[in-house]
């Protein structure tokens, strides 16, 4: 059979939103084809390994099914029973496998969206250890969210049988987990630039995902978090930094939905291990052990810009004494959420990067004690400017903050004192509705970074003098000198252009006159 490529499999699974486009909003429609994609993967593999088995061990289902029990993923059997009220006794209705092919044989059911249903339970209930609570949020017997029910049923049908065609056959010996996985972040990446700002927020960009996993520096043996992990493809990506599988991802998510695309991101991943919490990190951190915060090689996140109500009121008596730097105002959650990543990195060791909004840089006020703190702590490492527009959710430009805590007295890097700042802001690659980096910028940025040299009107190396002369205000124009001489205006050869100019205007008057008497002269005028 032929393997399935990228292309393919990417173009069949966005063509199967046609049964939601424009009925349903997508920030609603995308939690229905991601569970479905991830049912049809499992189903897939499950599939794939039953035939396997069954040309190892022709009939013998005891041992077929014994073997099958010790998959990644258990799909059991569903026995439907209706019960007699009055003598109690049940009547086998139907029996089929947990699984999105028994579905699709039974797409024109009446009840197809309790169906779905009933196999998401049976499959969840078989699989807790890894799958619990990933399908509370979802119901394909919703009327609120699918319509009522022929239309409800109709679409489902229509999505059964678009995820039957040949290039969304996931099995192992088709195609590479790799490919299933890029699909999702694919299929998440279109969802966010089609819910635009109102919904957008699960997803960061790939080249800012790419960036800021690579300025962490993650390596082989290091424990990855990312405390606002949305969808969770910052740690995916951190992880593929490693180049191995020795590594540990730890995330946490406010976002009941978005946690539970986290997780099954995780599981196309393969990363069956990763360590995903559903809870809001300021108020209720959940990564904890011998009840103190968990401490991680690395931190990255691309956290709410500006949070509003994050949590002040309860950071003077937080448990895990986070906030001692100062409370950032309850009405900007930005500082917030980097004391909380600076406080889990280990150390003398740990790195944090870090996407927030401009502001962050030169605010006053708590907000300006805070920055002074981690500055003066030698904690900050490079502070890089971006474009504006890269997010689907905000067109302000954006910046990351780089921490590492290896500068701390004691650490790898105590005797570096100065912090790197980078204006990257004026290259980008412009797109219709949002800019990119090209991987040529991206290149860039790690290498100026890297190097820790001054580049003109791009990266300047300041001292701590210098901040401090600059009131520990980061604002990157204060470092970067980007501003581009006019170039000056030759006089003479302005006004040999105007004499020019005026010599045709005059040519072309007399041509006219010329002409409008001859017009004149043949009407008789």
């Amino acid at each position: 059979m032929k393997q399935v490529d990228q292309k393919d499999i990417n173009n069949a699974a966005w063509a199967a939103c046609d049964t939601f486009r424009g009925v349903v909003d997508p920030a609603q429609y995308k939690d229905y084809i991601l569970v479905m994609l991830f049912l049809k993967y499992i189903s897939d593999v499950w599939q794939d390994h039953y035939e396997s088995y069954r040309e190892q061990y022709g009939d013998d289902d005891e041992r077929i099914r014994r073997k099958l029990e010790r998959e990644r993923f258990v799909l059991p059997v569903v026995r439907l029973i209706e019960t007699d009220e009055k003598t109690g006794e049940g009547t086998l209705l139907d029996e089929f496998p947990a699984t999105y092919y028994s579905l699709y044989d039974r797409r024109a059911a009446a009840n197809i969206g309790e169906l779905v249903n009933i196999v998401l339970d049976h499959i969840e209930e078989s699989n807790k250890s890894k799958l619990e609570g990933v399908f509370r949020n979802i119901d394909f017997n919703s009327e609120a969210n699918l319509g009522k029910t022929k239309d409800r049923n109709r679409r489902l049908k229509q999505l059964l049988e678009d995820f039957h065609k040949p290039q969304l056959n996931m099995k192992p010996s088709l195609v590479s987990e790799d490919v299933i996985g890029n699909t999702y972040i694919y299929l998440i990446e279109r969802f966010a630039s089609d819910s635009g700002k109102k919904a957008g927020e699960f997803f960061t960009p790939p080249k800012v995902t790419e960036l800021v996993a690579r300025l962490a520096m993650p390596k082989p043996g290091d424990r990855i978090c990312d405390p606002a992990c949305g969808s969770g493809g910052l740690l995916v990506q951190a992880a593929r930094q490693i180049g191995s599988r020795d590594f540990a991802l730890f995330g946490q998510e406010s976002n009941g939905s978005t946690w539970a695309l986290c997780r099954m991101n995780m599981f196309l991943h393969s990363f069956d291990s990763a360590r995903i919490e559903w809870c809001d990190t300021l108020n209720s951190p959940l990564l904890v052990e011998n009840d103190r915060l968990m401490k991680f090689n690395c931190v990255v996140a691309n956290p709410p810009f500006s949070l509003d109500k994050w949590g002040a009121e309860n950071a003077e008596s937080d448990r895990y004494n986070r906030f001692w730097r100062g409370v950032p105002p309850k009405s900007k959650g930005d500082w917030a959420f980097i004391s909380h990543m600076v406080e889990i990195a280990l150390e003398k060791e740990g790195r944090v990067a870090v996407v927030v909004p401009h502001g962050v840089l030169f605010r006053g006020a708590q907000e300006g004690q805070i920055r002074r703190k981690m500055i003066e702590e030698n904690l900050l490492d490079a502070v890089i400017g971006l474009p504006g527009n890269l997010f689907p959710t905000t067109n302000i430009p954006v910046a990351i903050l780089v921490f590492d805590r290896s500068r701390e007295n004691g650490g790898a890097r105590e005797d570096c004192k100065d912090v790197l700042f980078i204006d990257a802001s004026r290259e980008f690659r412009s797109g219709k509705n949002q800019n990119t980096l090209s991987d040529e910028q991206l290149e860039k940025i790690m290498a100026v970074y890297n190097s820790r040299e001054d580049v003109e009107k791009y990266a300047h190396v300041a001292d701590f003098g210098e901040i401090k002369e600059n009131d520990f205000n980061l604002n990157i124009p204060r470092y970067v000198d980007t501003f581009e001489e006019e170039e000056e205006i030759d006089i003479d050869a302005v006004q040999q252009e105007i004499d020019e100019l005026e010599k045709e205007l005059a040519e072309v008057r007399v041509k006219m006159a010329e002409k409008l008497q001859q017009i004149n002269r043949n009407s008789g005028g």
